[in-house]
């Protein structure tokens, strides 16, 4: 069994949601799965609660397959995703994402 380097797997996650467009929002299995470990969406959740002392990884447009803002337990602030994916452009009601279709940025495999 091959043994997963923690860092090297959240340093792969962080790559690919530096590339999330402003204004646009991802998933945890999409990035997964961009990465090559399309089994990993937890994994990518877990590097997503460990971004946030890194003010370059946008971990605020990380949302769930279904456009809900399941990880906005984790930033600082009950409304702080709901409120940076505003200042974006990016509505949100009832802690799911406006016209998620619309707005789900799917990054190229192994970006």
């Amino acid at each position: 069994m091959v043994k997963l380097d923690k860092s090297d797997f959240f340093d792969r996650v962080y790559k690919v949601v530096r590339e999330i467009p402003h204004g646009r929002v991802s998933t945890y299995g999409a990035i997964a799965k961009a990465i090559g470990a399309p089994q990993s969406a937890r994994t990518v959740g877990y590097a997503m609660n460990a971004s946030h002392n890194l003010p370059d990884v946008p971990a605020h447009r990380v949302v769930n397959r279904n456009g809900m803002l399941t990880g906005k337990h984790h930033f600082a602030g009950r409304d702080t995703m709901q409120r940076l994916l505003a200042q974006e452009g990016v509505m949100v009601e009832q802690d799911c994402v406006v016209n998620f279709e619309g707005l789900l940025w799917l990054p190229d495999p192994l970006l």
